[in-house]
């Protein structure tokens, strides 16, 4: 069962002045007007009657599409106001922001914390100065560090967004930004493969030649590596691709071949796999070794938590039809096993 609940607050690239060559926030939030305190209120008290009474543990209040710290602080006060009434009334339990690692200092930190703030999200993007570049950040990796010390040190929540495939990155670089990450330990984290979106910079350098999307493969691939070391260290994956809204889709606002409406279990799917072949391919080497190995058909039997069962299929059977192929000469049965934690996997025999 559910039991966190999001009460989404966008505000289309305000407070950014600078024009990243994968950003249109109009796009990706799907709204065009600005955005005023009465409207904070509106949404939240359209949210609130669907919430309550539903065993949910916390309710978030969060503001997104924008770098928040950046909006001028009056308008800041008035979207935060609003939403720390509801906190101080009990009827939401954190208030969540995701703005520019160079929008930070302790001036909007010491007000955010007058307002309740418990969350905090850095579109920090890579920590590679190289890409940062190339991607017209408007700033370098040693801001990250700065900003990312400077939230912890306020003992608020950190999270860190991290791009995969911007121009100029590879493997290797993505994956150095994951271990930097670790180094930093955010609670939480976002994986988002690069996609290109109309009226952006990134769509004329694609057109020109300049930049070459990664396939979904490679995309795949990278993000599984990213998320395996980030999940190893402890830190949340809280989302891992753009969700899909009525422009973000295959047939809307974007070209090249990342985008899948979901990516994420294109992911998770490839790490269930990987730790499944590897517990069977031990097991089968025992099996050969055996003195009493019976050359018939051999059952396994592959397990996961009910939450992961999809995953250990596979999308669209993907994982299913991988072990029909490669082991036509075993038969295996998958079920569900309630005390195993999520991606966590068995394979008994």
């Amino acid at each position: 069962m559910k039991k966190h609940a999001i009460i989404p607050i966008f505000i289309p690239h305000e407070g950014c002045p600078n024009d990243c060559v994968f950003c249109n926030q109009k796009k990706i939030t799907a709204r065009q007007n600005p955005v005023y305190g009465e409207d904070v209120k509106t949404i939240i008290e359209q949210y609130l009657p669907t919430l309550t009474g539903r065993g949910l543990e916390t309710i978030e209040v969060a503001f997104f599409g924008g770098s928040f710290t950046g909006i001028p602080i009056a308008q800041q006060n008035s979207y935060l106001s609003v939403a720390k009434q509801y906190k101080d009334q009990g009827l939401i339990d954190k208030i969540h922001l995701s703005t520019r690692p160079d929008y930070i200092n302790e001036e909007i930190l010491s007000n955010l914390k007058k307002y309740s703030v418990d969350i905090i999200e850095l579109g920090v993007q890579s920590f590679d100065d190289t890409v940062l570049h190339a991607s017209n950040r408007g700033h370098n990796s040693e801001i990250v560090y700065k900003s990312c010390e400077l939230i912890q040190s306020y003992a608020l929540e950190l999270g860190i967004q991290l791009m995969i495939g911007l121009p100029g990155d590879t493997r290797e670089k993505s994956i150095y930004s994951a271990k930097e990450t670790v180094k930093i330990a955010p609670s939480i984290a976002r994986l988002y493969p690069t996609i290109i979106i109309e009226d952006t910079e990134l769509l004329n350098m694609y057109h020109r030649g300049d930049y070459k999307p990664l396939s979904q493969e490679e995309a795949v691939f990278t993000t599984k590596e990213m998320y395996k070391i980030l999940d190893h260290a402890g830190i949340k994956i809280i989302r891992v691709g753009l969700k899909s809204t009525d422009i973000i889709n295959e047939s809307g606002a974007i070209t090249g071949g990342t985008y899948h409406p979901s990516f994420r279990q294109l992911v998770e799917s490839q790490i269930a796999r990987e730790a499944l072949e590897a517990q069977l391919q031990s097991l089968l080497a025992a099996d050969l070794n055996s003195d009493d190995f019976n050359r018939e058909i051999q059952h396994y039997s592959f397990e996961s938590n009910e939450k992961c069962f999809s995953n250990m299929i596979g999308n669209k059977g993907s994982n299913k039809n991988y072990f029909i192929k490669m082991y036509p000469d075993i038969k295996i049965t998958y079920s569900k096993n309630r005390s195993l934690a999520d991606n966590h996997y068995n394979v008994l025999k």
